[in-house]
């Protein structure tokens, strides 16, 4: 394996009416969600979970992995059959404090997701910003996720996808020490190997990103992964000006 490209999605949703949490940037239309599936498997992409990084299993020539991150209700009632239709499977990042709110998952939903065959991590308890809390917040925002998802699967959950890609090495460190394997940020790049297992970038699928963009991120070829770097490269400069908190209610008032 040389590369090895990780998709995120959030919702899928046609328009704001739809069930869930609609959102004007990350929410993709299913039909999109398809036709995107059905141009990985053209290319000759193989979804794998996480876990078959580490199993022993051999990986196909050309893995891909498809994630979700908060777990809106789209994920298991519009996500799922389309990726079951095709053999597919995909991780699912469960904001804990999100189960049972309106457009989110149930509890039993996530155990749904998990009975599937696909993979189900953390994405923190409240989807606070890691990097945004003390010491005693975020053990106990990383541990109470994991246990409860646990819980509710009946297997260990050791992934685990940042709220916001907000984190460095104090979070990344006490992530792994308190028993999670697989950390994924929100920076775009390929995963290029050697991988060690304990951070990936990934590829944000965003409502009108057009589907030309999105494979040439996947194979991190021509003017697509450039621009996407540099975007996020942009982002980062409000976001330390203004901190997380009010980079947030910007974004609100400007969607």
């Amino acid at each position: 394996m040389s590369r090895l490209p990780v998709l995120m999605y959030h919702g899928l949703h046609d328009g704001p009416e739809a069930r869930g949490r609609f959102d004007a940037v990350y929410s993709v239309r299913p039909d999109d969600f398809a036709r995107q599936l059905d141009a990985l498997l053209e290319r000759g992409y193989h979804s794998i979970l996480l876990d078959a990084l580490h199993d022993g299993t051999p990986l196909p020539a050309r893995p891909v992995v498809v994630s979700f991150d908060d777990g809106d209700v789209s994920n298991l009632e519009v996500a799922v059959p389309l990726l079951k239709a095709r053999g597919m499977v995909a991780e699912f990042f469960v904001t804990s404090d999100f189960i049972d709110q309106p457009g989110m998952l149930r509890e039993a939903d996530v155990a749904e997701l998990a009975r599937q065959g696909m993979g189900v991590g953390s994405h923190g308890r409240s989807h606070a910003f890691l990097e945004d809390l003390g010491p005693v917040a975020l053990r106990e925002e990383l541990e109470s996720s994991r246990l409860r998802l646990s819980r509710i699967c009946a297997r260990p959950i050791d992934s685990l996808a940042l709220p916001g890609g907000r984190g460095g090495r104090r979070e990344r460190d006490l992530a792994l020490a308190v028993g999670y394997r697989h950390l994924l940020g929100s920076a775009p790049g390929p995963n290029t190997s050697p991988w060690d297992g304990r951070w990936m970038q990934r590829i944000a699928v965003t409502r009108n990103l057009s589907e030309a963009d999105l494979m040439q991120q996947v194979e991190w070829t021509g003017l697509a992964p450039r621009l996407a770097r540099l975007r996020f490269l942009a982002l980062r400069v409000p976001k330390r000006l203004l901190g997380n908190a009010g980079y947030e209610r910007l974004r609100e008032r400007l969607l």
